[in-house]
């Protein structure tokens, strides 16, 4: 078991290896074995890929097998989750592509907790944002519901510190790698979180922060969850994408409803037009 966690990491290291190619190679081989022992044209045959893939995924497999393994990680205090764990989140498997490796920071009962709420919204909340924030959320944290977000500036941030401040959990899910924290000015306050609460990241330690990560990020933020509460969202904010992956994974949407001028309040307006429950009192969330 430990030798195919291993080839599985490795292989979600590999340049070019996305998670489409992992998918080919486990309904072929479960064990993952495939890539070590074959030739570059046998394997780019056997996956149907370009023969300068194989070859470049065969190269750094033999260049770095042994140096990153499960051990490698546990001795830096990241553990290393794969969907073939008991511990692995049976949430993920809500989604259609479920992350192949998790790299995780802290105290990892707190998925074993069975209240879960996402809590997502712009970088930049009005005063009317986080005094909603103070008075909806405190009442549920108490209750033993885990927060989850994603460590940006605004919400992200003040939804992980309300948690924490009012004797909680959070869980924050990064868009990066653990040596790339971002945002910069969160760095501190993450290692925090990866003491006495939990980081979760599906990108290697040595993966900076990317664009297009962000949106990746959001679906596990939703799919770890029971429901996603947007507090406050512009027309086109990352946010609404969260939403939209939470629909399609079976989850319910909550929004708070604001100010019918204000361009922070458009997004989550918009998401009441369309369905998503209006959240006036903590006892809606409860």
């Amino acid at each position: 078991m430990t030798d195919r966690k291993n080839r599985l990491l490795l292989l979600h290291e590999a340049t070019g290896a996305g998670w489409n190619t992992l998918k080919k190679i486990y309904t072929i081989d479960p064990s993952f074995s495939l890539p070590f022992v074959l030739s570059p044209a046998s394997l780019s045959k056997e996956l149907a890929i370009p023969l300068k893939k194989a070859s470049s995924l065969i190269h750094f497999l033999q260049k770095e097998k042994g140096k990153r393994t499960v051990q490698y990680y546990l001795d830096r205090n990241i553990m290393i989750m794969t969907p073939f764990d008991s511990m692995y989140p049976r949430r993920l498997f809500h989604m259609h592509d479920p992350p192949w490796v998790l790299y995780i920071k802290g105290q990892t009962d707190i998925l074993k907790k069975s209240s879960f709420l996402a809590v997502v919204g712009t970088r930049q909340p009005t005063s009317y944002g986080l005094q909603a924030m103070e008075m909806l959320l405190p009442p549920i944290i108490k209750r033993r519901t885990v927060i989850i977000s994603g460590l940006a500036k605004g919400v992200d941030t003040r939804a992980h510190q309300l948690a924490m401040s009012n004797q909680g959990y959070t869980i924050a899910v990064c868009g990066s790698g653990f040596n790339y924290m971002y945002p910069r000015e969160n760095l501190a306050f993450s290692r925090i979180i990866s003491q006495s609460h939990l980081l979760v990241s599906e990108y290697p330690p040595h993966t900076p922060p990317a664009k297009w990560q962000f949106p990746m990020r959001n679906r596990i933020i939703s799919s770890l969850s029971d429901a996603v509460f947007v507090i406050e969202a512009g027309a086109k904010s990352g946010s609404l994408i969260t939403a939209s992956q939470a629909l399609e994974q079976g989850r319910d949407v909550y929004a708070l409803p604001g100010p019918i001028d204000s361009k922070v309040s458009a997004g989550t307006n918009k998401l009441i037009q369309d369905g998503a429950r209006p959240i006036l009192h903590p006892d809606d969330l409860l």
